[in-house]
């Protein structure tokens, strides 16, 4: 079980961030990017599970700029307003809060190699941070405006999930930007929609799906940052 903590970027901007830590010594760290309906159950269980394969993680709450520790229903009128933050938020503060969470991690366990990774709008984080921060290694869960950056270059591996059911982020949109992103790996899950991984919406979770990604994700991380 994690807790929330409060932290402050460079720019002054204090936001919170759900914070799970390992049982023994972390592998490494790793900075969880979140849905565009914020740091709720399901991304704290994320962070959770995380921690139980021996990671520090920690989730910053991405929203706090336009309304502290806001969460949204997974509903019509969620929906709705989590793509209207998404447009409206500036990319240059999320990756300024992405590597202070990631800070956070460093200072509690000098040394450690920190990744990031994030789901549907945190896939879109997770990228740019790959391209515009400090970190080791990079994985992205379904971004949904990923693909709309396809001449940034990376600075650390990165590897990507995607079904090819997901309206969101098409297979025409994958293939487009694989084709000017060779060593970006896509694993791609056949029949599989937009946020397969979420437990908590059983219209889309596809369980082997879900496992299967992780399991990738796991032997990526272990390969890159311990």
């Amino acid at each position: 079980m994690g807790r929330f903590v409060d932290l402050t970027s460079p720019d002054g901007h204090r936001f919170m961030a759900y914070l799970s830590e390992p049982a023994g010594t972390p592998r490494a760290g790793i900075v969880v990017g979140m849905e565009m309906y914020g740091v709720n159950g399901y991304l704290q269980s994320v962070c959770d599970a995380y921690a139980a394969d021996g990671y520090l993680a920690i989730a910053p709450c991405l929203f706090d700029r336009f309304e502290p520790s806001l969460t949204l229903p997974y509903d019509d009128g969620g929906s709705a307003r989590g793509k209207d933050l998404s447009a409206r938020i500036d990319h240059a503060h999320t990756g300024m809060d992405a590597e202070t969470a990631a800070d956070r991690l460093r200072a509690m366990e000098p040394g450690i190699k920190a990744a990031i990774t994030g789901y549907c709008f945190g896939g879109t984080v997770t990228w740019l941070a790959a391209c515009r921060g400090n970190f080791d290694a990079a994985i992205a869960w379904y971004g949904s405006n990923m693909c709309d950056y396809p001449e940034e270059k990376a600075r650390c591996p990165v590897i990507c999930h995607v079904g090819d059911a997901d309206t969101a982020v098409p297979p025409s949109d994958v293939a487009a930007f694989a084709a000017k992103q060779p060593d970006v790996l896509w694993h791609v899950y056949p029949g599989v929609p937009h946020g397969f991984d979420n437990q908590t919406r059983p219209a889309r979770y596809v369980a082997a799906a879900s496992k299967l990604a992780r399991e990738r994700t796991r032997a990526f991380l272990a390969d890159t940052v311990g």
